[in-house]
């Protein structure tokens, strides 16, 4: 076969793929408030079609079982999740600044969003038994161990002093304390979101203290500012968007057994 023929051939095939992915990130969308308010234990493909505007057979076409489908979905709305928090890094130049910022944030995140967070740790404690989560877990949850991580390196940068604490640790402490105000706030307990943001001030005070001078402002640097550091803030969002664009090897296959 002549090279350009080859070309063509790849480009082709590059293309169905692209709007195959293309087509599942919509599918997974349409179906993410539907997994939210049901859960993993009480939903099936056929299931979130009879609540959705798609056939099973569409469903089914896209996503080997609800397993894919339900990853799909948590990392869709967990990349968005990471650059709100990048976000609120990326425009704070003080110390309160950052502190008002992130503490907003999370309580917007559990006032907006408590369902979909409530599937995130419902598939959280699923990989503990069935082992089919646990490899895109694992990587949705470093990922949110990194923006912890983005965000304390921040004050850090802003109170002068080095973080003492791991990045492993620190987001076990604030996951922690989110996870319990979720619980709180879905019991109905109108104090909860209150409490994290007085936990979390209590925390910073001892994990990241805003010093008695002011350090000096400094605003996070720009894009164009290096690879490295310009990269720093959205590489893990990112990495999740291209992983959400490349559907798994088993639901590509399913489709080209299909065709």
């Amino acid at each position: 076969m002549a090279p350009a023929t080859i070309e063509k051939a790849d480009r082709i095939n590059g293309q169905r793929v692209d709007k195959f992915a293309e087509r599942r990130a919509e599918l997974a969308q349409a179906a993410l408030q539907t997994l939210s308010e049901l859960g993993y234990a009480k939903t099936s493909l056929r299931e979130i079609a009879q609540n959705s505007i798609f056939s099973h057979g569409v469903l089914h076409y896209y996503f080997k079982d609800k397993v894919d489908l339900m990853m799909c979905c948590v990392r869709q709305y967990k990349a968005v999740c990471v650059t709100r928090y990048d976000e609120v890094v990326a425009g704070a130049a003080t110390y309160d600044e950052l502190l008002e910022g992130f503490l907003a944030a999370l309580s917007e995140t559990v006032r907006n969003d408590a369902q979909m967070h409530r599937l995130w740790y419902d598939l959280r404690s699923q990989s503990l038994f069935e082992e089919e989560f646990r490899a895109d877990v694992l990587e949705i949850d470093k990922s949110l161990e990194n923006m912890i991580w983005r965000i304390m390196s921040r004050f850090s940068e802003l109170t002068g002093e080095p973080q003492q604490m791991t990045p492993a640790v620190l987001y076990a402490v604030f996951d922690g304390l989110f996870q319990q105000c979720l619980l709180k706030h879905l019991a109905g307990d109108a104090d909860a979101i209150a409490q994290m943001q007085a936990d979390v001030r209590a925390v910073l005070a001892r994990f990241a203290k805003k010093p008695a001078t002011p350090v000096k402002a400094v605003k996070a640097k720009p894009a164009k500012a290096g690879p490295a550091k310009a990269k720093s803030a959205r590489a893990t969002a990112g990495a999740l968007n291209r992983k959400i664009s490349q559907p798994s090897k088993r639901a590509t296959a399913s489709s080209r057994a299909r065709a």
